[in-house]
């Protein structure tokens, strides 16, 4: 797995979203959804652009699968395929 993505911040979200994930496994969200809700930050562009690319590594690391429907944001759930590796991740080497 790599380190994760570019910057200090959008890594502190990885690793902010995938214990949100493993206390709530079942959670789905939008972009907007992650930030306000499992993050609880502010709605700036910054913050908005650390998590598009916290969520973008997660999705391509294959930790969060997105789900694109006509005329609604893309929204992203856990990989339930990939919980051992989130938890054991969490709790370190």
């Amino acid at each position: 797995m790599n380190e994760g993505p570019e910057g200090a911040a959008a890594r502190e979200i990885v690793r902010e979203i995938l214990r949100y994930l493993e206390r709530y496994p079942e959670a789905t969200d939008t972009l907007a959804g992650i930030a306000q809700w499992w993050l609880r930050r502010e709605g700036s562009e910054r913050v908005h652009g650390d998590v598009e690319r916290a969520v973008a590594w997660l999705c391509a690391q294959g930790f969060l699968l997105e789900t694109r429907r006509p005329g609604v944001p893309p929204y992203y759930r856990c990989n339930p395929q990939q919980r051992e590796v989130i938890a054991k991740l969490l709790r370190g080497p």
